[in-house]
């Protein structure tokens, strides 16, 4: 008899639960709250509708969840997704660990050492992690922090402890830190935007999958990419991307986390990138 209570009562129980909490649930946050859109706009007529559609498109069937960020200022064109969604930021942070290290040698008026360059160039080109720690605790927080407040990077957290690859990353802080890397300002000098963008250009051929997928011929690409798996949230997997030519200059920044495995994520990211290469070059 007891037994038989309590069993009525759990069902009941899992019955309120369902029947009553869930719609409740369901009203107050509709599912287009729960999934913003892309927005875009353009001086460019038509095109920010276009690329809005075509992402949104790429996106449509695609689990986990994404952030996008395009910037083009040939056509004065920005596209968003979740800009200011934290991700863990894994190897994509590199880039922002070299312009850190050529920052603070510019304030000291001085060229990076030979094992600087080895190290800084291992950490870009082959994503080299035991290279990324070494350049990571030589600066130290200080000077990390220091050039994202000078970068104006105010939504990225230097992970703790050492853990660079746990650094908190927006869409809307790499697309700052791109637009650095590709226009003269007083951040970065000529030079140092240069050696980024060059070894960005030379990227082990592994690893220049994401945003450049697409890229019509003739355009240069600089690209980083990022891949890490932990216990929640899955894979994340992102790419940071500048390109330039075919009358346009552009930086895309894609980062998604909750993928099932390294290369679902890359197919995301590689949705995306193609749609805007296409409709740019269209454009």
């Amino acid at each position: 008899m007891t037994s038989g209570t309590s069993r009525r009562a759990r069902v009941l129980a899992a019955a309120v639960g369902t029947g009553v909490l869930v719609p409740l649930v369901a009203a107050a946050t509709p599912a287009s709250a729960a999934t913003p859109a892309v927005t875009c706009t353009s001086a460019k007529a038509g095109l920010a509708a276009k690329l809005k559609k075509d992402i949104t498109a790429a996106l449509a069937t695609r689990k986990g969840t994404v952030a996008v960020g395009l910037y083009d200022r040939s056509t004065n064109t920005t596209c968003t997704l979740r800009a200011s969604t934290a991700y863990d930021s894994a190897s994509v942070v590199k880039v922002t660990v070299l312009a850190t290290l050529l920052w603070d040698a510019k304030k000291t008026n001085r060229y990076l050492t030979d094992r600087e360059n080895t190290l800084a160039k291992a950490m870009t080109t082959k994503s080299d992690n035991a290279a990324t720690s070494t350049l990571w605790k030589q600066l130290g927080m200080t000077k990390i922090k220091g050039f994202l407040t000078a970068a104006g990077m105010t939504q990225t957290k230097p992970g703790a402890n050492g853990y660079w690859g746990l650094t908190q990353i927006t869409v809307t802080d790499e697309q700052k830190l791109l637009k650095l890397l590709t226009a003269k300002n007083a951040v970065l000098s000529d030079n140092s935007r240069a050696y980024i963008l060059k070894l960005m250009g030379q990227v082990v051929s592994s690893q220049r999958w994401g945003t450049p997928y697409g890229v019509p011929s003739g355009v240069t690409v600089a690209v980083k990419n990022g891949w890490l798996q932990r216990a929640t949230n899955g894979w994340r997997v992102h790419s940071v991307g500048a390109f330039k030519g075919g009358g346009h200059d552009y930086m895309i920044t894609v980062l998604t986390h909750g993928n099932s495995t390294m290369n679902y994520g890359i197919a995301t990211i590689q949705a995306v990138a193609k749609v805007i290469h296409k409709d740019l070059a269209a454009s």
